[in-house]
């Protein structure tokens, strides 16, 4: 079902939250050196290898069609984004077929704009974060770019965003565009912290310690349609269980119980 299917009934809406993959400045210190965005690093090979890997995965065992993709607008994220969409939208025996899919870029799903994130010798001087959307988009497979899709963020956040800031605008993005596509399962490609935030919002007592590349959560909500085509949503319930899809994460409750 999709936004131009609505029909009166249930639907179980499915947003699953990923990190890019394997990051080349971590494996190769030297590239940040001769770099020309120095912020802004591609994958290696073994994170695309990896991101089309858990696209894969995504595709076979959900057991539910993902409709439509937002990521970040970094190149780790779109490299990440570009082999996850073409491994969903491959044939294969047993899996949902993703050929339908479509995938936007999204600033509020962009990386923390701080020195927690971003070494500060390899942010911009001038805290600018210029991206070309274009060329991004082209990265993507053919035929999966909905450039129309209007953006929940339409300017990149300022350099120099609080943790707490950065923790909250990806708490709504995730709640913004679920809500922007009621009748649509997403998924969104993002960073490690957007990752974890998904995790804590919606498990209130939960600690997240590890977030993996190509980490994925998983949230579902009821929406229920009426004939008008008005709806009206439940809570998202966290369906991520710790380590199981590559995040670390403790409950209070668990601890209090020696778990």
């Amino acid at each position: 079902m999709t936004s131009n299917d609505v029909v009166p009934g249930r639907f179980d809406q499915n947003v699953i939250i990923m990190r890019h993959g394997d990051r080349r400045d971590n494996f190769d210190p030297t590239w940040v050196k001769t770099a020309a965005r120095p912020w802004d690093p591609p994958l290696v090979d073994e994170g695309k290898a990896r991101a089309y890997r858990v696209g894969l995965e995504l595709r076979n065992s959900l057991g539910f069609p993902i409709h439509r993709v937002f990521v970040s607008p970094f190149l780790r994220c779109v490299e990440t984004a570009s082999e996850a969409v073409s491994a969903l939208c491959s044939a294969g025996d047993g899996g949902v077929d993703q050929s339908n899919v479509k995938v936007s870029i999204e600033y509020g799903l962009c990386e923390m704009l701080n020195e927690a994130a971003i070494r500060p010798q390899c942010a911009p001087k001038d805290g600018k974060f210029p991206f070309n959307i274009s060329e991004l988009e082209a990265m993507l497979p053919a035929g999966t770019v909905d450039a129309s899709a209007e953006k929940i963020y339409p300017e990149m956040p300022s350099w120099g965003e609080a943790v707490s800031a950065s923790r909250s605008r990806y708490g709504h993005i995730i709640q913004a565009l679920a809500d922007k596509y009621p009748s649509e399962n997403l998924l969104l490609v993002t960073h490690g912290e957007g990752v974890g935030t998904s995790v804590s919002t919606f498990m209130k007592d939960a600690d997240v310690y590890e977030v993996n590349y190509c980490a994925y959560s998983h949230v579902r909500r009821t929406i229920d349609f009426d004939e008008s085509g008005s709806h009206t949503s439940g809570t998202f319930q966290l369906l991520t269980v710790p380590h199981t899809t590559g995040i670390g994460f403790l409950t209070r409750s668990s601890l209090a119980d020696g778990v």
